[in-house]
């Protein structure tokens, strides 16, 4: 087999493959045994009929065609492997020659056009100082957490008086568009002054009573008008104001297993010490790669970056058709920094000749489907079924690449004192080794998890999760 690469533009190439009969025959032989199989012939038992006999019988040009069905894919992925160059979608084949008979010697020859991850070299990770965020938690901090926990354990009580900023009002509310009605609610709670609905609601009701109703412009936040300009009608049905329990002993019995308050704040104050260490992680994870990525001209394939972006949109609006310029921008936006994202990972993996096995694998995907509340077993037959495990193991070889290489960086704080992230990255390297294989994939799956945001966030995986998971619970 040989092989000619051709760029095409700065991300995108194009081979041409060209392979003689001694490699082409394997995959004729296959095909003639298939067909072998499922048909039966006068005088030969099914799965025993001769080569030339198939051919005689169903034609030569059917035998090749057939082969190229698995030939074409397999010449295509080893010619690839050969020129160590890593596809970032699917490619454009076209078949130029293919033999007509058993005698013909012409070669079979096609070409493919595919995108391609652009050639960058990375830093050394362990040649990099990253410097992140302190964890430090404030008394501040724990204050704003206990009243938290008060508003949850506080109660509604009916004002007779006007609406004011912090009073609940269950209202009712209806949008028109040109004098039609295109949404209505009735009975919603809201908080005046939250600002989790419409823009000019708080405005709108501070000053009601109960029984009274106004009406004010605002573009629709949701559903199928969403970013439309419509005249909201809303009533008060009644006004309330929340009061709050005392922070003392007993509110401490009544929210938690704590008998004191002073217990409680030492138990906020841990738990808010890990939660600040997470985020710490979080942000060294974000530095460590936006450091990898630092002074370096990546360009991201246009194909690939343009299936990424209407994929995005589809998570950011419930109707693509109606997007906003914004929305579609910052679609881009993520998709484009995703993809570069995923292609340094690529590169870092490589580079520190990170190994990827089968326990590995399943252990990512038995967290994924307790993420996901589903069977493990289900869950993993679903991936497989759907084609999906390649970008299982893509997910797994970045996230035990990044883990790798931050374990190789320095990462110091504010004040330029070490930053300790054993507990999200696990052992290092030679204890690693020390342990089984299942061991050291659980330790990387659930290192990952940790410092991952949303567990398989932004990647190829999360998709096929969502896709297996829905297909799995069908």
């Amino acid at each position: 087999m040989r092989t000619t690469v051709k760029k095409l533009e700065p991300t995108k190439v194009q081979l041409t493959i060209t392979a003689d009969k001694d490699d082409l025959n394997p995959f004729l032989n296959k095909t003639r045994n298939d067909i072998a199989k499922r048909v039966n012939v006068p005088g030969f038992r099914k799965g025993h009929v001769p080569a030339r006999v198939v051919d005689a019988r169903f034609g030569y040009a059917t035998i090749v065609s057939e082969s190229l069905n698995d030939a074409v894919p397999a010449f295509y992925g080893k010619a690839m492997d050969a020129k160590k160059l890593h596809a970032m979608n699917q490619p454009q084949f076209d078949v130029k020659d293919i033999p007509s008979s058993a005698e013909d010697n012409t070669k079979l020859k096609f070409t493919a056009a595919v995108e391609i991850r652009p050639e960058f070299t990375l830093p050394d990770p362990s040649t990099l100082t990253i410097s992140v965020p302190n964890s430090d938690v404030t008394e501040e901090d724990i204050t704003k957490h206990l009243e938290d926990l008060r508003h949850r354990f506080g109660s509604l009580v009916g004002v007779d008086r006007p609406a004011k900023k912090g009073d609940f009002v269950s209202i009712d509310l209806t949008a028109k568009i040109d004098g039609k009605d295109v949404d209505s609610q009735s009975g919603v709670s809201y908080e005046i002054g939250s600002g989790t609905m419409l823009d000019g609601m708080d405005e709108a009701l501070e000053g009601l009573s109960a029984g009274e109703k106004t009406t004010f412009e605002a573009p629709l936040s949701a559903g199928k008008h969403k970013g439309e300009k419509a005249i909201i009608e809303v009533t008060a049905n009644s006004v309330k104001q929340e009061e709050l329990p005392e922070l003392d002993d007993d509110f401490a019995q009544e929210a938690s297993e704590f008998a004191t308050l002073d217990e409680l704040k030492d138990s906020i104050r841990k738990q808010s010490l890990l939660d600040a260490a997470a985020r710490q992680a979080d942000e060294a994870r974000d530095a460590f790669i936006a450091r990898l990525e630092e002074g370096l001209d990546i360009p991201v394939p246009k194909d690939a970056l343009e299936l990424a972006a209407k994929e995005q949109l589809n998570r950011m609006v419930p109707n693509t058709d109606k997007a906003s310029d914004d929305d579609k921008k910052k679609a881009k936006e993520i998709a484009e920094k995703d993809l570069r994202d995923q292609m340094v990972l690529d590169n870092l993996t490589e580079a520190l000749d990170i190994v990827v096995n089968q326990s590995d694998v399943y252990e990512f995907l038995a967290a994924v489907a307790q993420q996901y509340g589903l069977d493990p077993s289900q869950f993993i037959n679903a991936i497989i079924r759907n084609r999906q495990l390649e970008s299982a193991v893509s997910e797994v070889a970045r996230q035990k690449g990044m883990i790798a290489g931050m374990r190789q960086a320095k990462f110091l704080d504010a004040d330029g004192e070490p930053v300790d992230l054993s507990q999200f990255l696990g052992k290092d390297e030679e204890e690693a080794k020390k342990d089984d294989s299942v061991q050291a994939a659980s330790e990387a799956a659930a290192a990952a998890d940790k410092i991952t945001k949303e567990g398989v966030k932004k990647t190829a995986t999360k998709k096929a999760a969502k896709s297996a998971a829905a297909k799995s619970t069908e």
